[in-house]
C-alpha cells in the first residue's frame, strides 16, 4: 500500500518505496532515545542513585561518617541528622550544624511522606538527595548523589538498529482484565491492575503480553525474551505504550524497549516479568546490555 501510494513521488524524487516515511520514523525514535539519555543524566536521574537502606524501627543516624547507621559517602558532613521511624511514620531531625533543605527551605525537623502516598518528601544536603520509599510495607531510604560515579562515567546505551517490523498493533483480548502479580528484585510480589492480555504478531509469531496500568491509562510492560543475558539485560526489559483505544487496539513499539533501572545501579528495586510475560522469540530491538565502558 505504501509503495503504491508513493510510487509516483518516489520516481520523481529518486527515492525508493517507503524510505521517506521510514527515515522520519527512525529520526523520531532517535529523538525519543536522546531525551531518555538526558533524563538519565539529569541531577535527579537514575544514574545518580547511590544507596538503598532498609529502615527498621527507631533512630538512624545519617552522614558521611563511617560509623553512621546510614553512611552516605557524598554527604556534606559527618552527621547531617537522624531518621526516626515509628510504625510507618518517618521523621528527619537535622543536626544543628548541618544544612538540610526541603523545597529550597532549610529545615530542622521534617515529617517525611513515602512514595506510597504519592510524591515522597525529598530532602537535600549538598549534592545529595534522599527520600523514603515503601516496598510491600517495608521502608527504605533511597539516596541520590549528583556526583555519582555511575553518572560521571556513563558512556551511553547501545541499541539494535531501528526497524519498522518491531512496531506492531496489539489487540486486547476481551474478558482478560485482572490483577497480575508483579515480582521485584527484593523477592516481593505486588498485585497490580491490568487491563488484560494483549495479543499481537511479532516476527511472524503469535504473542501475548499483559501490561499494568498507569494512572493516566497508559500501559507499562515488563517482559522477557531469549535475548536476555545474550545481548540485553538478563532480568528483562521495559516497554511503555499509550492507553488502549476505543476499538481495543494499541501500538507496541519494541524499538523503544528500555533497560530497567537495575541495569545502571545496584540500588534500584526493579520489577521483573510477571508470569506469562516472557516471549518465545528473540526481540532484537531496543536497548542492549551490557552498557559501554
Amino acid at each position: 500500500m505504501c509503495r503504491m501510494a508513493l510510487a509516483m513521488a518516489a520516481m520523481m524524487l529518486g527515492l525508493g518505496g517507503c524510505a521517506v516515511q521510514d527515515g522520519a520514523y527512525r529520526k523520531d525514535v532517535d529523538a525519543w532515545h536522546a531525551q531518555r539519555i538526558e533524563r538519565l543524566k539529569s541531577d535527579t536521574g537514575w544514574l545518580t542513585l547511590v544507596g538503598l537502606h532498609k529502615l527498621g524501627q527507631g533512630a538512624h543516624t545519617v552522614g558521611s561518617a563511617s560509623g553512621s547507621d546510614i553512611s552516605i559517602e557524598g554527604a556534606p558532613a559527618p552527621r547531617i541528622g537522624t531518621l526516626e521511624v515509628v510504625g510507618n511514620s518517618v521523621t528527619f531531625v537535622a543536626d544543628r550544624l548541618a544544612t538540610v533543605e526541603h523545597d529550597g527551605q532549610r529545615i530542622l525537623r521534617e515529617q517525611m511522606t513515602t512514595d506510597a502516598e504519592g510524591a515522597p518528601t525529598v530532602l537535600v544536603a549538598g549534592g545529595v538527595r534522599f527520600y523514603v520509599i515503601d516496598r510491600g510495607g517495608d521502608l527504605y531510604l533511597r539516596v541520590k548523589d549528583e556526583h555519582a560515579t555511575t553518572l560521571t562515567t556513563f558512556k551511553g546505551i547501545d541499541r539494535y538498529p531501528v526497524e519498522d517490523r518491531w512496531r506492531v498493533q496489539a489487540r486486547l483480548l476481551p474478558g482478560t482484565a485482572s490483577k497480575i502479580g508483579v515480582p521485584n528484585v527484593l523477592g516481593q510480589v505486588e498485585a497490580s491492575d491490568s487491563p488484560g492480555v494483549l495479543a499481537f504478531e511479532l516476527a511472524g509469531q503469535a504473542c501475548q503480553l499483559a501490561p499494568t496500568l498507569n494512572s493516566d491509562g497508559s500501559l507499562f510492560f515488563v517482559f522477557g525474551d531469549p535475548t536476555n543475558g545474550a545481548g540485553t539485560y538478563p532480568a528483562g526489559r521495559f516497554l511503555d505504550a499509550d492507553a488502549i483505544s476505543d476499538d481495543g487496539t494499541v501500538m507496541l513499539d519494541f524499538n523503544r524497549a528500555t533497560n530497567p533501572m537495575c541495569a545502571f545501579t545496584a540500588y534500584a528495586t526493579c520489577p521483573l516479568p510477571p508470569d506469562g510475560n516472557t516471549l518465545a522469540i528473540p526481540v532484537e530491538a531496543g536497548e542492549k546490555y551490557p552498557l559501554p565502558h
